[in-house]
């Protein structure tokens, strides 16, 4: 998933394993009255914060606060699978958390979500199930994407998708946006996303142009249509939508109230496993 720091760099786990790590080291600092890995900390920190971190507990003694370290250290290094236990719950609930935050986004921007006026759409107009994805132009798992979304187009006939451009990359892929949009207005979107979608290497301005130009659309219309007031405001109406939605990267998928952050390579599976559910559960907005 590409954002404005990085570009398709995969997800590390070892920041995350820290975190439970550092919590039960915190459990036992908040036990004892000092850290399992107490000396080296202790003798660098401020005097302040030296004193509190070796200040008695009440209701231990020296000797039960000494024991009680000593049990909980030695049980860590004996059981370290306990952090990826913690880990994995940790996990869980992160994703938990984010599943509730994305419904409720969902449910408070559902119309500009899925129901947005002359929106940039694939498959079937009037289709039952709609899939939103918001992408980029020069995002490189935008492009490994594509062919699983078209092939969930080619396979499933009752499926409408809405595209949301959100050329965050790099300065080339704004006019690029425009372009398309432009060529929306001329009833060939769907044509040039895929010309543009699939292009090898940097996709810029003189790529789309030359895009539109093999499409034979207007040429005239099409470069007064992308410097309008009207595409420029919807790429600025994506972009906030996108901030309210807190989504930073690209391709982000959205079936109803659930959310694809990437393109895993199960793509095309997982978006018509959501739609299957949809189908059968119901979906008043999508």
């Amino acid at each position: 998933m590409s954002d404005l720091n990085a570009n398709n760099r995969p997800a590390r786990k070892g920041p995350l394993i820290a975190i439970p790590l550092l919590l039960a080291i915190g459990a036992v600092a908040f036990v004892t009255g000092r850290s399992v890995v107490n000396s080296a900390a202790e003798d660098a920190a401020p005097p302040a914060a030296a004193a509190a971190a070796t200040a008695p507990v009440p209701g231990f003694t020296t000797e039960q606060k000494t024991s009680i370290e000593t049990i909980v250290k030695s049980y860590l290094l004996a059981h370290p699978e306990l952090l990826l236990e913690m880990q994995a719950a940790y996990d869980v609930k992160a994703q938990k958390d984010q599943d509730e935050k994305t419904k409720a986004m969902v449910a408070e921007h559902a119309k500009e979500i899925y129901r947005q006026p002359d929106a940039a759409i694939a498959g079937n107009p009037n289709g039952d199930i709609t899939v939103v994805e918001f992408f980029d132009y020069n995002c490189g798992y935008c492009k490994r994407g594509f062919p699983a979304l078209a092939k969930l187009i080619e396979n499933d006939k009752n499926v409408r998708v809405v595209f949301k451009e959100l050329p965050i990359i790099s300065d080339a892929s704004e006019p690029v946006s425009r372009v398309a949009l432009a060529a929306k207005l001329q009833g060939k979107y769907w044509e040039m996303h895929k010309a543009l979608i699939t292009h090898k290497g940097t996709t810029t301005e003189a790529v789309a142009l030359k895009a539109a130009e093999d499409l034979k659309l207007d040429m005239t219309k099409l470069k007064a249509d992308m410097n309008s007031d009207a595409v420029k405001g919807e790429l600025a109406q994506v972009k906030e939508l996108a901030q309210k939605m807190g989504i930073s990267g690209t391709p982000h998928f959205l079936v109803g109230d659930r959310s694809v952050g990437g393109a895993p390579e199960n793509l095309t599976e997982t978006l018509a496993g959501h739609i299957a559910e949809l189908r059968k559960s119901g979906c008043s907005y999508c």
